[in-house]
């Protein structure tokens, strides 16, 4: 089992200047689970072409205004026709399928939320069309390899930044600039 010191739940991944596979380069990655089967989480700087109302419609669910301001995001190469709805719990209802990340945030994979929140003007959401996922011990194998940084996440970052500048609001977290790191990798 994983100690809670190398536990990266609500966490960020950030990569790494030098990945250059194209699914994952410059990407932030919000970790949603972490234990010895494995890692699952949601990249939250991939914003797809469309909004909330385009899935609303797709899915013959009403649509309102405030669901045409709401970004779709490309969240990960797993399960990317399955969508997941990252959240605070300010909606109050006991959704279908819901995991507490944290005692605040939470991942809800059923149709009933979304409704609920083409209805909502809060903006401490985020939708993703498919997840990110890591076998047991791959992340940490990835982390040692320096292909990715991690830091505790941030709910400022993730739900009020825009989503070009999240990647280096977390690596400022760390004290460091991407713009400024070497792409080539070393070990001392």
């Amino acid at each position: 089992m994983l100690s809670t010191q190398t536990c990266l739940r609500d966490h960020f991944l950030i990569s790494m200047p030098h990945l250059e596979d194209e699914t994952f380069a410059q990407t932030i990655i919000y970790i949603c689970d972490h234990s010895e089967y494995g890692a699952m989480g949601l990249i939250i700087n991939r914003p797809l072409n469309f909004h909330l109302d385009k899935m609303l419609s797709h899915l013959d669910l009403p649509s309102s205004n405030t669901a045409s301001h709401i970004p779709v995001y490309s969240g990960g190469p797993v399960q990317s026709d399955r969508g997941f709805v990252l959240h605070k719990n300010y909606l109050g209802n006991p959704w279908l399928a819901t995991h507490a990340v944290t005692d605040e945030l939470f991942l809800t994979t059923s149709m009933d939320i979304l409704e609920a929140i083409a209805l909502s003007d809060n903006a401490e959401t985020l939708i993703t069309l498919g997840h990110t996922g890591w076998g047991p011990g791959q992340l940490e194998q990835e982390i040692t390899d320096n292909v990715w940084l991690s830091c505790p996440a941030n709910s400022d970052i993730m739900f009020h930044k825009p989503a070009e500048e999240r990647l280096q609001a977390a690596a400022t977290i760390l004290g460091v600039n991407l713009n400024l790191m070497t792409p080539h990798t070393g070990h001392a």
